[in-house]
């Protein structure tokens, strides 16, 4: 099948199951048509194996398995949301990823696949198995008759599913490997002018590459141009190329090259700076240029989203330092536009394509185009431009709807020379880098031409694009320190978005701190450097309708932040959350995946009373609700602020033992043999030790706990005399005196908190997310925990069942801080704020009962970690039967039971608890 029967064969695929697809009985001749039809399998129903059996702890069936090219599906029916949970048999939730993920660990090794595939038959999620905790790759069956070859992996014609993205980022490394080159021929390759020459020449090579695939020039015009010249004579070749791109056509010599005289005339201020520091050429330079660049690479099918940001992250040496070449995937940009107007604006295009009656419709159409040309847009802190780019792209193609429908079947345009009305002009952007200002403005022009090449399409005539008319108003500054008003009047303005820069407290520069200060007062506690555009952005939009939405650190939704950011939000500028993403994966790179992870946060000043608010979770479900606290739950706007005492009456939580001593009484397992084995009589002093970390995963650590040792043993031991000498010297040379004064006292720890005798409830103060209970344990006394632990003496197990509850897990997710995902338990905030029940004697039997029931159910498993235990993809039924028991019981004692179905339900009744526990202690 050649490349137009394909896409001829994808089309009427796509037609013919569109609406359709029931998982069980539509699944095999909806995979067998796709292989067939459209990738050319001659005998489909040899290549895929439908059904494969895997034994779990029962009888399980795999989807589809294609063995010659390694692919495993997992079916669901239309409509099933991919990235949602499903119950199991043995009561565990399961994406269809993690269900098919599952089944992999029971094939043979050589059967297990290279890709996983999960689709509902409008969608198809492709997870590449070398890299198993990235994002998948997603292909709509809309989509197919255009990205057919994206599926070719499955009859083993591609490595991978190839799409915009990775077109994208094979330009970069065009771009990356140009750059490298250019930048060795440069007299002082350090110097900042040089810098900024070879950014603004790499601007100009790439919109020149673009421009002649695009048929913005000639085809191949530009190579051919650069081909005619030694290498030595390109350098001024280049400076005469430019010099012709910015004069008008009416304004050049007469007497000019035939061949510059046919290149057309730009505009737009790309080329009009003639100084730029261009160095000499080399033969490979030329042959980057020629061949890698111009003849061997299609710039049309590149996505200015993300090629844009790819481009600026490429020549930023801070990410190339890293490794890697930065972008925003479009999906997750979709994740801050699609609800804060898109959504909107798609909807009413529907209600429009409803209307019955002709010439409503069409002037319901032409109002609609004049809406849309109507709204204006700020990212003040806009990069290279992604977010305003991907808007602009998204408003084109609502307009090119638009104009099909006004258009007709009849092609008539009139006396209108451009139907267009949506501009870049309507997009402004802020941007401290100068660089990042030149790429966003070109990322917009060639956003601009790709929708204008659309246009065409449906009105069937040609419209210039050159010169270029329009510029986007991207301006160099800090969104900070300036008036967001000289960029952009309020009243002009509909929207503000974009993902501001993520700077932890701890890693802010002197000149980032004195901003925060400029916005929160001297004391900014541990804010994260993104708050200050929350506070810059709420006195701007009172009394406007302007909506905002920010990606942001998740952190400033959890633990101390929120009342430190909410509370002025709320209070002083009447900011009302209106949509929110709670905690997900923020993946802003491409080779060099940093996994940032975020909320995004949408809000307003005083909106509509009729406005839907929405909660979207991490697999995208969204929920509509009344009204969203700081902590991205449904309940009103309670913030739960830090207190050093309990509000309830219950034991108190303690922070572990902090050794500071620069490791010398800790020992690991082979020291302490060492020490036993030379010095027996050591062993008294020698305390199993556990961190987080030990504590849940079972490892062996020690510690020499010399409490009550007596001097003139301790001296006839050398060996841990040699220890306790490296606690002394390291905290004599401490610079904090705090710690040198505890260098008269080495043998001890620095701080002390363990309890004498008995039992004690163990706490770790971080635990991973993907837990759904924090593993919380009794230890003897003798066993030593250190500060990335709490312990709770004197407790009992009434007190663990209510931990280890899912009542007092959903307060814990609620309002505790994370360290990046993970929760991190603390005191001040989760511990003392936690409101108890106030249980019956029958209720609080019935809780120890079930208390100790999870701890029978662990001592089944004396050789599994807490950390096995505790895999949702591995607890035994035992143990999550028990849980299960102890939080009905716990519910109970809530009176919860059979009244609250969800969890955030849950929070929301703690925290009318907690207010009025509050109130009552004023």
């Amino acid at each position: 099948m050649n490349d137009v029967e394909q896409r001829k064969a994808a089309k009427a695929f796509a037609a013919n199951w569109q609406g359709k697809g029931y998982e069980k009985g539509e699944s095999q001749p909806f995979w067998l048509q796709l292989l067939g039809e459209v990738l050319g399998v001659e005998h489909p129903a040899q290549f895929i194996k439908f059904e494969g059996q895997v034994m779990l702890d029962h009888t399980s069936f795999i989807d589809a398995v294609i063995p010659s090219t390694h692919v495993l599906i997992e079916q669901k029916s239309l409509g099933k949301n991919l990235k949602q949970p499903i119950r199991q048999s043995d009561g565990s939730l399961l994406t269809p990823f993690q269900q098919a993920k599952r089944y992999t660990a029971e094939m043979p090794y050589s059967e297990r696949p290279r890709w996983i595939v999960v689709s509902n038959f409008e969608e198809f999620h492709i997870y590449d198995m070398e890299k198993p905790y990235g994002d998948p790759e997603i292909i709509y069956l809309k989509d197919l008759p255009t990205e057919y070859y994206r599926l070719q992996f499955l009859v083993g014609q591609n490595d991978s599913p190839v799409g915009e993205t990775e077109i994208s980022l094979a330009a970069g490394e065009i771009v990356g490997k140009l750059y490298d080159a250019l930048l060795k021929q440069y007299k002082d390759p350090t110097k900042e002018s040089s810098l900024k020459s070879l950014n603004m020449l790499c601007v100009r090579l790439v919109f020149c590459f673009y421009a002649e695939d695009a048929s913005i020039f000639n085809k191949n015009q530009f190579k051919n141009y650069l081909s005619r010249f030694e290498a030595r004579d390109i350098r001024r070749a280049l400076i005469e190329l430019f010099c012709v791109l910015d004069q008008k056509e009416t304004e050049r010599d007469e007497y000019i090259d035939a061949d510059l005289a046919k290149f057309p005339y730009v505009n737009g201020g790309l080329f009009e700076d003639e100084n730029i520091e261009i160095p000499q050429i080399t033969e490979e330079i030329k042959s980057l240029l020629v061949n890698d660049a111009s003849a061997d690479f299609d710039w049309r099918k590149i996505s200015p989203t993300i090629f844009g940001a790819v481009f600026e992250s490429t020549l930023n040496p801070q990410t190339r330092r890293s490794g890697g070449m930065h972008y925003t995937s479009i999906e997750n940009i979709h994740k801050v536009i699609d609800p804060l107007f898109l959504n909107e604006l798609k909807n009413e295009f529907e209600d429009i394509k409803a209307i019955t009656v002709p010439k409503r419709q069409k002037n319901a159409l032409l109002e609609y185009q004049k809406k849309l040309a109507s709204l204006a847009f700020l990212d003040p802190a806009c990069g290279s431009g992604n977010f305003l780019t991907e808007t602009y792209i998204c408003l084109r193609k609502l307009e090119n709807e638009a104009l099909k429908l006004i258009l007709g079947e009849q092609i008539v345009l009139g006396d209108i020379l451009n139907p267009i009305m949506v501009s870049i002009k309507q997009l402004y952007g802020i941007e401290i880098n100068d660089f990042a200002v030149s790429v966003a403005k070109t990322a917009l022009w060639i956003a601009e031409n790709q929708m204008l090449q659309a246009t065409e399409e449906i009105i069937a005539k040609q419209i210039d694009f050159l010169p270029l008319k329009t510029n986007a108003y991207v301006v160099e500054g800090n969104a900070l320190r300036m008036d967001w008003e000289s960029v952009i009047p309020k009243e002009k303005l509909n929207y503000i978005m974009g993902n501001p820069p993520f700077v932890g407290y701890d890693f802010m520069n002197p000149q980032q701190k004195e901003e925060m200060q400029m916005y929160f007062g001297p004391k900014t506690g541990r804010l994260d450097y993104v708050t200050a555009w929350y506070m810059k952005a709420a006195p701007f939009i009172i009394d406007t309708s302007i909506k905002c939405a920010f990606v942001s650190t998740n952190s400033i939704t959890q633990g101390v932040q929120v009342p430190d950011l909410w509370l002025p939000l709320i209070e002083q500028y009447s900011v009302e959350i209106i949509f929110a993403y709670k905690t997900f994966r923020w993946d802003s790179e491409a080779s060099l995946k940093a996994h940032v992870h975020c909320v995004i946060i949408g809000f307003c000043n005083k909106p509509k009373s009729n406005l839907k608010r929405i909660i979207f979770s991490e697999d995208g479900q969204q929920k509509y609700v009344t009204n969203i606290s700081p902590y991205l739950i449904e309940t009103n706007n309670i913030i739960v602020e830090k207190i050093s005492s309990a509000i309830c009456q219950v034991p108190n939580l303690i922070l572990g033992n902090m050794p500071k001593d620069g490791g010398g009484l800790i020992l690991s397992p082979q020291e302490r043999k060492e020490i036993i084995n030379h010095e027996p009589l050591a062993e008294k002093w020698i305390r199993r030790y556990l961190g987080a970390y030990e504590f849940i995963n079972n490892k062996d650590r020690y510690c020499l706990w010399l409490v009550d040792a007596a001097p003139a043993e301790l001296r006839k031991s050398t060996m841990v005399m040699e220890h306790v000498k490296m606690v002394q010297d390291f905290r004599y040379a401490s610079k904090a005196s705090s710690t040198r004064k505890l260098g008269d006292t080495p043998t001890i720890f620095a701080q002390i908190s363990q309890p004498s005798n008995g039992y004690y409830i163990a706490v770790p103060k971080t635990s991973s997310e993907r837990r759904k209970y924090i593993p919380m344990g009794f230890l003897s006394s003798d066993v030593i925990v250190s500060d990335l632990m709490f312990l709770i003496p004197n407790a009992e197990l009434f007190h663990f069942g209510v931990l280890e509850s899912n009542v007092h897990m959903s307060w814990m997710r609620a309002v505790a801080g994370r360290l990046k995902s993970d929760y991190r338990y603390s005191r001040d905030i989760v511990y003392n704020t936690f409101p108890w029940p106030t249980p019956t004697e029958a209720q609080k039997a019935k809780i120890e009962k079930t208390a100790q029931a999870i701890l029978d159910a662990r001592a089944l498993y004396p050789d599994s970690s807490l950390a096995d235990l505790y895999d949702e993809l591995t607890m035994p039924p035992e143990l999550r039967k028990a849980h299960q028991a102890n939080d009905r019981a716990v519910m109970e004692a809530y009176g919860f039971w059979g009244k609250l179905n969800s969890e955030a339900a849950c929070v929301a009744e703690l925290m009318k608890m907690y207010q009025q526990l509050v109130e009552k202690a004023k």
